[in-house]
Parts: structure tokens; C-alpha cells; sequence
């Protein structure tokens, strides 16, 4: 991933380590449509900040049954198709338990690709990175 100019906080070797692992680990879940796992990985309520299909900004609070419901709907939850992960992650990290990692990313299913532009907010607790927010182009409609 790369880095950011010198401001602010600078991670350790290990927060990057810690980060980018977590990252593998759901983008693996992802890829399996293991949307219950995936919510293992999330702090509920989960803030979601979006737009519409009018092109309005939109933001709302998911509880864990509303991710796992619209999560399941838009992956397909019961298809056996692969889906693949290509992605460029930037991390900012404001502090040793709190980033923001902009993600680029080409999801690739059944063959098609589609390109991906968006941002987390992820929390350290006890540990380990969970994410909070997460910030999209696209699923307004859906909040």
C-alpha cells in the first residue's frame, strides 16, 4: 500500500502489517460470500455514507441483521460464481487505532469486471482492526 507525505501519526511496521492482513482476511470472506463472517468484522451500528440514484448524498446506520440482509442481496449470497479482488489500498492513519484506507479495487465475477473507488473507517480494539464506516459511490438507494 503506498504511504502518505510525513503529517501526523506515522504507523508502525506492525499497524501496516495488522491492516493489510485484516484487509486479506475480508477480502477472502468477500470473495467466499461469507457475509456472516464479514459482519464479525464490523462495529455495529455501522455507518454508511453514500449517494443515489438521484444524486443526493445519503448516510444511515446499519445494524448487523440490515448489513448481513443487504450484503447477501448484492453479492448473491447463494451463487457459486467466483468473485476476485484486485485492489490498491492507501491507509491514513490518524492515530495507532483509527485509519482511513481509500481503496481502489477491480471486482472481477463471472467473468466481468467492475472497477471500485472507496473509503473505510477502521477501529483497533483489543487488538485487532474492525471496520465502522464504510463510504461508497452508488448504494444511496439502498440505505
Amino acid at each position: 500500500m503506498p504511504v502518505l507525505p510525513d503529517t501526523g501519526y506515522q504507523p508502525t511496521a506492525e499497524d501496516r502489517e495488522s491492516l493489510d492482513a485484516w484487509f486479506a482476511d475480508y477480502d477472502t470472506l468477500s470473495a467466499q460470500r461469507k457475509v456472516d463472517r464479514m459482519a464479525d468484522m464490523a462495529v455495529f451500528p455501522l455507518n454508511l455514507v453514500s449517494d443515489d440514484s438521484a444524486g443526493n448524498g445519503r448516510s444511515a446506520q446499519w445494524d448487523r441483521a440490515q448489513f448481513v440482509e443487504t450484503m447477501t442481496q448484492v453479492m448473491g449470497g447463494g451463487s457459486s460464481e467466483d468473485i476476485t479482488f484486485d485492489s490498491v489500498r492507501t491507509p491514513v492513519f490518524l492515530s495507532a487505532a483509527m485509519a482511513i484506507v481509500f481503496s481502489d479495487s477491480t471486482m472481477t465475477v463471472e467473468g466481468h469486471t467492475q472497477q471500485l473507488r472507496y473509503a473505510d473507517i477502521l477501529l483497533r480494539r483489543d487488538g485487532g482492526w474492525a471496520f465502522q464506516t464504510m463510504v461508497q459511490g452508488g448504494w444511496g438507494d439502498n440505505l
